[in-house]
């Protein structure tokens, strides 16, 4: 999300109205709303990957929730979300936040944050948590302006085929990364490349 603007967006400062929906695999919204969204923030996610993300992800307990403007019924922003018992204790994890590009700027992205954080106080999480990309600077922005902080590296690695033929994943890797640091951005992922990290933002 970006905290910064210009050009016309900058001539828009009133935020939408939205409503706060939660969706599941079965909904033709996935397709038609939320796909679109995440596919911006991970480039490389095809239709079919979604799907296959979507319904693996909410089985393991993958919660998707998307801004919808209640003038149009458009999408605006979505956020895909789960607690996690951790040894650190119980946490609400954002995997992706992400706001649709013409709507950057209007406070979408931070009324997702604002209802993340009203969730994970309701399900007993101590903390909030999420990746975002290295060089994803607006992000970084956004996430500092709502008093997240750095508080740790995140490390990975791609791993290699099974060479005995186990389960493949969906194309397009993961990644967490929130995005730009305005109202909503998409996010950056944890490849450099093209994605935005895992919340996107």
């Amino acid at each position: 999300m970006d905290l910064t603007r210009t050009g016309p967006e900058a001539m828009d400062p009133v935020a939408a109205d939205l409503v706060l929906v939660d969706l599941g695999p079965g909904d033709p919204r996935m397709a038609a709303d939320v796909a679109p969204l995440i596919r911006a923030l991970r480039p490389r996610l095809s239709a079919d990957a979604f799907t296959a993300f979507a319904e693996e992800g909410h089985a393991q307990g993958l919660r998707f929730t998307v801004a919808y403007d209640t003038a149009t019924g458009r999408a605006l922003g979505a956020a895909t979300h789960r607690v996690l018992a951790t040894s650190r204790g119980r946490l609400l994890f954002v995997d992706d936040l992400v706001t649709a590009a013409g709507s950057r700027g209007r406070g979408v992205g931070a009324r997702l944050m604002a209802e993340l954080e009203r969730r994970g106080r309701a399900e007993g999480c101590t903390r909030l948590e999420l990746d975002s990309g290295t060089t994803n600077v607006d992000a970084h922005r956004f996430y500092h302006a709502r008093r997240l902080t750095v508080a740790a590296f995140h490390f990975g690695r791609e791993l290699d085929p099974d060479p005995g033929g186990g389960r493949s994943g969906t194309d397009g890797g993961s990644g967490t990364d929130e995005g730009s640091s305005r109202d909503e951005d998409p996010g950056t992922d944890a490849d450099p490349a093209t994605d935005r990290g895992s919340a996107g933002r």
